[in-house]
């Protein structure tokens, strides 16, 4: 019997990865590397975007529904959709970062994380390769995708 765990068990498990960075120079991050690794063979050094290889992670070990890419807007597929008023910890926020402001195409520039948090400008994003960091940030509202439930 496979249990899936809830929100707010997806958000700590998330919370727990918090500080985990690239490693500058030719050294590598193994755990980093192991996000990466969980869906794809090509990545052999964490200075490649791994915030989906992050959220992939995450929700492996919750036994959550993941996208299985690294592709960050991959998560646009996943779950079901919800409106950002309705979003709670643990929910998956996907971003436009600089490709097109259409979600549709799911092939192109964004970003990935658990959403924290928002007001009327910015939405709080726990990610990871956010700085090159596991860590809260923010991120423009006006640059939201979707979000999507997925416990």
């Amino acid at each position: 019997m496979s249990i899936q765990y809830t929100r707010d068990e997806i958000f700590d498990h998330a919370e727990r990865f918090s500080g985990m960075k690239e490693l500058a120079g030719d050294e590598d991050n193994p755990a980093i590397l192991a996000f990466l690794k969980l869906d794809a063979d090509w990545p052999e050094h964490d200075e490649v975007p791994w915030c989906s290889g992050f959220a992939n992670y995450v929700a492996w070990l919750c036994r959550a529904p993941r996208s299985k890419s690294l592709r960050a807007r991959s998560w646009l597929e996943v779950g079901k959709k919800i409106r950002i008023d309705k979003a709670e910890p643990g929910d998956v926020v996907i971003f436009n970062r600089g490709g097109s402001p259409d979600p549709a195409v799911i092939k192109d520039k964004g970003h990935v994380g658990f959403y924290a948090g928002h007001d009327n400008e910015l939405v709080e994003v726990l990610g990871g390769n956010q700085g090159n960091t596991v860590k809260v940030s923010r991120y423009k509202m006006s640059d939201l995708l979707g979000v999507r439930r997925i416990a």
